[in-house]
């Protein structure tokens, strides 16, 4: 199956996608909360783990599905899902109702990663470059999060910021429909390999390490995507009040962020891939512990920071994938990666609104530099670059 560039266009765009609806909860949980009885976002927060939950468990029968029935017809799911769920956020009434709503949207937006990377993947010469610009296009769905809630929840109400990505979905999905040709083949019967062979011994370590490594830096990832705005109320309080404005200083944070998705991108291609991932590992660290007491705008770019450093790490893993599995898998082997690692993440965002409420954001931060050291001795155990053996440039 060949892909059209403007299937390609809307694979990336459902990235965006996928990213953006799972973070519209977290930028507007503040004016959702006193609607829904609490006075505090903080205790309103814990009902969005079920998103993040099946966002990961989700992954594996959507991976499986992707290899056996098609990674095109999982993504016309995918955009209709979405459609829907997203919906369902919007007419919520009460605190229940709105984790019911975003349970679902979980289990819909889990189809993106294991089904929508390996789809833009299985025909990549140079598969760092497409998964840095699709890292770039999904990270940006965060910062469009951002400033489309700040403005949806200052002129039009927090539904609004669920329903606009909901008609958005519904016409990417009409769209994918006509212009995406149909497979010939479901991947699983494909024969194309892997671009390394590793021996088997060393593809077990990897897959571990790896699966390890991703856990924590999800870890990361939904601390910060789901606290960062918070992080800025709290840190910009007397200076910047404004929920649009917040929002467009967020999106800011996450737009410089996702160019670093692009950079890596490139280097994956280039350069030894376990080092690289060590150096953009390291530069979490300092960046966390400077910025758990700083305030204000040195605050802002300490998060641009430590943003850049977790959105370059991004790429590693799927850049792993497709490097040592063959084709024929990567749909499920990527689902189970996910479910692991977004399925003990999700305890993140359980714990984000009890563990600042509790120790306050200071803590929590010096809390994601001791997790960003783990990933760090997860990467330096990782197989060297040089011990497989190139089988398929092209794959």
């Amino acid at each position: 199956m060949t892909l059209t560039p403007t299937a390609t266009r809307l694979l990336n765009l459902g990235h965006a996608l996928d990213h953006m609806a799972l973070l519209i909860f977290a930028t507007a949980v503040t004016s959702i909360a006193p609607e829904f009885g609490f006075s505090r976002w903080e205790d309103l927060m814990p009902y969005s783990a079920g998103a993040f939950l099946l966002f990961g468990l989700g992954s594996v029968p959507a991976g499986r599905l992707g290899d056996l029935w098609g990674r095109r017809n999982m993504m016309v799911v995918f955009f209709f899902a979405m459609s829907a769920t997203a919906l369902l956020c919007a007419a919520a009434q009460n605190a229940w109702q709105m984790a019911a709503a975003l349970t679902l949207l979980g289990a819909a937006s889990s189809i993106y990663h294991p089904v929508g990377i390996p789809m833009l993947l299985q025909h990549a010469r140079r598969p760092g470059a497409t998964i840095g610009l699709n890292g770039l296009v999904g990270n940006l769905g965060i910062a469009l999060a951002a400033i489309l809630t700040g403005f949806m929840v200052k002129y039009v109400g927090w539904r609004m910021a669920f329903v606009a990505p909901a008609l958005l979905s519904l016409a990417c999905g009409l769209l994918f429909l006509r212009c995406s040709s149909r497979e010939t083949e479901s991947p699983a019967k494909r024969t194309s390999k892997a671009r390394i062979a590793l021996p088997p011994h060393l593809l077990a370590r990897l897959f571990v390490v790896m699966t390890f490594a991703a856990v924590s830096s999800s870890l990361l990832f939904n601390f910060t995507t789901n606290g960062n705005g918070q992080l800025l109320r709290e840190r910009f309080t007397g200076l910047v009040e404004d929920p649009a404005q917040l929002g467009m200083l967020l999106a800011c944070v996450y737009a410089v962020a996702s160019l670093a998705q692009v950079v890596v991108g490139q280097l994956i291609d280039r350069f030894a891939l376990k080092r690289l991932y060590l150096g953009v590992v390291l530069l979490q660290i300092p960046m966390f512990l400077l910025a758990a007491h700083a305030q204000g705008w040195l605050l802002f770019g300490l998060q641009i920071g430590f943003m850049v450093a977790i959105f370059g790490a991004i790429p590693f893993t799927d850049a792993m994938i497709v490097r040592y599995v063959d084709d024929a898998i990567r749909s499920r082997v990527s689902g189970m990666r996910l479910a692991v690692s977004f399925g003990i993440s999700s305890l993140a965002v359980y714990a984000l609104g009890p563990a600042v409420k509790a120790a306050g954001f200071s803590s929590l931060l010096l809390a994601m530099a001791a997790i960003a050291c783990c990933t760090a001795v997860f990467v330096l155990m990782l197989p060297g670059d040089t011990r497989g053996t190139e089988t398929n440039p092209a794959a």
